[in-house]
């Protein structure tokens, strides 16, 4: 981990702009909040059972969110790759132990803001209760929609929905992370993806 010096915030700043207007105070008190961080590839962002303090602008680089299970399986829950947010929601909001683990894919520079400073902000600058309201509501209809395309369509079908939506994060990540994300085996996405040039 490393401190990020002289980085510009004008991405973040575009990224908030985008659903609420800030005057120069408001600006300056966001941005004052804010820490810049540098993460090594494969470094941990947030550990299982660590309380879940920061949610996480990705500035550049790619980000994962996965859980763990009794036997070991990871199951990648979300990636986030620039001009993304990151965190255990959940946990966040209810400052709980963290359930996921968070790690960076690639060398990446992250924008860390910390419960309670997001509660200042709240409190000083309310209109981004609205802001986050919004990325938070995203959150949800992605994750939601998701679980329902997992329960509907088969495994080719998740696969290239995947590509056709992502196809960002398709050319920063292993195949081994997107078969966990879909919920199969690398294996079976081998199989996939041999079909799929066979037929093209």
């Amino acid at each position: 981990m490393g401190k990020t010096r002289h980085m510009s915030y004008e991405p973040i700043l575009q990224n908030v702009a985008r659903h609420i207007a800030l005057d120069d105070a408001e600006t300056d008190l966001f941005t004052s909040l804010l820490q810049p961080e540098r993460r090594a590839k494969k470094e941990l962002i947030l550990h299982e059972g660590q309380v879940c303090k920061n949610i996480h602008y990705v500035h550049s680089g790619t980000l994962r969110a996965y859980y763990v299970d009794r036997e070991g399986k990871e199951s990648t829950i979300m990636f986030a790759i620039a001009d993304w947010w990151i965190t255990d929601m959940y946990c966040f909001i209810n400052r709980l132990p963290a359930m996921l683990f968070i790690e960076a894919v690639e060398d990446s520079v992250i924008v860390r803001l910390n419960k309670e400073d997001l509660d200042r902000l709240y409190a000083e600058v309310p209109k981004f209760e609205r802001f986050f309201r919004i990325i938070m509501q995203n959150a949800y209809i992605r994750e939601q929609l998701r679980v329902i395309q997992n329960l509907s369509q088969p495994a080719k079908q998740r696969y290239e929905h995947f590509l056709e939506k992502y196809p960002q994060i398709a050319g920063k990540v292993t195949q081994k992370l997107i078969a966990s994300y879909l919920g199969i085996t690398p294996e079976f996405l081998s199989n996939i993806r041999g079909r799929k040039g066979k037929i093209s």
